[in-house]
């Protein structure tokens, strides 16, 4: 088993330098790609690794890399090219479908917790600190907002610490089984929009109107203007580091360390997107010209990667009345969710990124989003925001659903 992470990230880019090779060739390996997007392969591949033994990432730091540069850079890229009257023009159903993704998980969680105590009464047997309620009030947390709201949620419903592992577990596998399915959806969306009868020409739009942008001003960079990119990129993560430091050190004095203004990632994430939001406006937008975009592709690339090391399937059995109630409630979520779309004829790109925006926050709703095209990742972390700000209100919301639904 490998443990080095020096090792596992060698790894990790060599899978995604293979499957690229592969798809160069064409031929057969086109049919493969479109059968199993190329994405998913290099979400699931480091996930079959890790769970079958090859790799070992239960005390890597190769998360916290990921999130702070890789995630943090692409969110710069990937908005520096914006165009933000595209996306105002997707129209109102982007949001439809965000909404209705939050109200899967607040009606999902209760709903899921009964049927499951229908069969096995445990699940909400416990008492105090013990009980199963509270334990998924942290996981509503999570699947609404993120992991700041998550930890509030622990906080404001006091659950047994010594039992929370078991919770982070469901959230993970769980949430990373729907991801695989999304990303494979996002690789066949064609054939969705069909079954939805939805129109996505404006996604169509907005993703050709931004490829012509790249195309307009690509040329073949100097030495000089990639440092200037570096530069630039750099220079902008680490000022959202450094601002969302002072802004996470300023609200938790004023509202407290549970409040999800409090979270320092949730400052990282608005100020690494308002920097690129703002040099799109400038000559700096230019700067695409030379490969931003490119660039902040192999950082999202990366990044599915390294959340595949966060995935172990086999961790399905360690709590099997929690996984119940996680793959029960996801399911409630993701039915819903068609059921809209199919109504209002919601293209499967808000489907898939309104769910992410929710269920995975910012740093798995431009993965899902940059799947469908790279330069609608931004669409994902817009919406990802709105997340974080509803997180808290939504999972108290479904865990007094639930704290009904136990007698508690």
């Amino acid at each position: 088993m490998i443990h080095s992470d020096t090792i596992i990230f060698g790894i990790l880019a060599a899978i995604l330098g293979i499957l690229f090779f592969l798809r160069q060739r064409g031929g057969v390996w086109d049919k493969v790609f479109t059968f199993v997007p190329i994405i998913l392969l290099a979400y699931l591949i480091p996930s079959l690794m890790v769970s079958f033994g090859v790799i070992d990432a239960s005390e890597s730091n190769l998360w916290t890399i990921a999130k702070d540069y890789f995630l943090t850079a692409a969110l710069v890229l990937l908005t520096l090219s914006i165009d933000l009257r595209g996306i105002l023009g997707l129209g109102p159903k982007a949001l439809i479908m965000f909404f209705t993704a939050t109200l899967g998980i607040i009606i999902g969680g209760p709903i899921a917790l009964w049927i499951v105590a229908q069969f096995e009464p445990s699940i909400i047997a416990g008492q105090g600190a013990d009980a199963a309620w509270r334990g998924f009030a942290t996981l509503a947390g999570s699947w609404i907002g993120g992991g700041a709201n998550q930890t509030a949620m622990l906080e404001v419903y006091g659950y047994n610490i010594e039992q929370y592992g078991a919770m982070v577990a469901v959230d993970i596998v769980v949430a990373n089984i729907w991801m695989a399915f999304l990303l494979y959806g996002a690789g066949m969306h064609e054939r969705i929009d069909r079954w939805l009868g939805a129109d996505a020409s404006a996604i169509a739009r907005l993703r050709d109107s931004m490829a012509d942008y790249s195309a307009q001003v690509e040329k073949v960079p100097s030495a000089n203007e990639l440092i200037v990119l570096t530069g630039f990129t750099f220079g902008a993560v680490a000022f959202a580091h450094w601002s969302a430091g002072w802004l996470s050190y300023y609200f938790t004095s004023a509202l407290g360390a549970e409040a999800v203004l409090a979270s320092e990632f949730f400052w990282v994430v608005v100020m690494a997107t308002t920097i690129g939001l703002a040099a799109s406006f400038t000559k700096a937008r230019e700067l695409e010209g030379i490969g931003a975009s490119k660039i902040g592709t192999v950082f999202i690339f990366l990044l599915v990667a390294v959340i595949g090391t966060k995935m172990d399937i086999f961790q399905l059995g360690d709590a099997p009345l929690f996984m119940a109630v996680g793959l029960i409630w996801m399911t409630i979520h993701s039915v819903l969710l068609l059921t809209v779309a199919k109504i209002v004829k919601a293209p499967f790109f808000f489907v898939a990124v309104g769910s992410k925006a929710n269920v995975g926050g910012a740093a798995s709703a431009p993965v899902v989003a940059g799947a469908f095209h790279p330069a609608l990742a931004p669409v994902g972390v817009l919406l990802a925001v709105l997340g974080y700000a509803l997180g808290t209100y939504g999972a108290i919301l479904c865990a007094e659903m639930m704290r009904a639904v136990s007698g508690g």
